[in-house]
């Protein structure tokens, strides 16, 4: 049995040498055949239509002929035919698992496509909520900048209605209390000693108090006031003297309102 097996073996090896030999034998003859025609090219002389339309007539020729040969094997030999069978269903056997193995990779591809599609519109839909919850939230952020700037202002001018009524009731207050002197010197003997000249046109007291709240609010960085003829000095004492107001530590012309905090 194990003697068959070589012998069988053996014949399979010697058959492929066969056919090997044979192939190259007319592998030859056609490398044979390819250099007699670059040959011929490389000896072309300038009558090169005549001999292109020659050499057309003879291959058309040599073509029928061939057409009209029928093919024939290279080697009838039994050993060679059974070995190239048995590599041709080997190939062929080979050749049936190749759609299958195809068909196995685009299955696979399929779902790795309907996965990541389906993980993109998932994205999608997450990026879309995203996108309007943003949208909602900035539509809410102006709304409600809008409505606390609405409220600041409310409150703003409710302040400043308060502060003019408060400012209007100190005015009248100070009015009433501590009037600007007659210019005449006319009542008392301290209204005659604090006498001015007609022509100074003298400011109130609420005034000057107003003069000197603006002026810290309006340049905290530099709050004095200068004090001219227009400021009466016993109000300008009276304020320094009670501590609502400061005079400047290097001129004493100026005043500032005092800092109660």
């Amino acid at each position: 049995m194990e003697q068959d097996i070589q012998s069988s073996q053996s014949s399979e090896v010697a058959a492929k040498g066969v056919l090997l030999e044979e192939c190259e034998e007319q592998f030859g003859l056609l490398q044979k055949l390819q250099n007699e025609i670059i040959l011929a090219d490389t000896e072309a002389n300038d009558d090169q239509s005549n001999e292109a339309v020659n050499c057309l007539i003879a291959i058309t020729s040599e073509l029928e002929q061939w057409q009209e040969i029928e093919p024939t094997l290279l080697t009838t030999s039994p050993e060679v035919l059974l070995a190239v069978g048995k590599e041709l269903q080997r190939l062929n056997s080979q050749l049936k698992m190749v759609p299958s193995c195809s068909q196995a990779k685009l299955d696979v591809q399929k779902k790795i496509l309907k996965r990541e599609q389906t993980q993109q519109a998932e994205k999608k839909e997450a990026l879309n909520a995203v996108c309007e919850k943003i949208t909602r939230l900035q539509r809410e952020n102006e709304k409600s900048e809008h409505s606390i700037l609405q409220d600041m202002k409310r409150k703003i001018n409710n302040l400043k209605d308060y502060h003019s009524s408060l400012m209007e009731m100190l005015s009248d207050m100070l009015a009433e209390h501590f009037p600007l002197p007659d210019p005449q010197g006319n009542g008392t003997k301290k209204k005659r000693a604090a006498a001015y000249d007609a022509e100074i046109n003298l400011i109130s007291l609420s005034e000057i108090i107003e003069r000197l709240t603006n002026k810290t609010l309006e340049t905290p960085h530099d709050p004095y006031v200068s004090t001219d003829d227009t400021f009466w000095p016993p109000y300008t004492e009276m304020l320094l003297r009670n501590g609502i107001a400061t005079r400047h530590p290097e001129d004493c012309n100026k005043i500032r309102m005092a800092i109660f905090f």
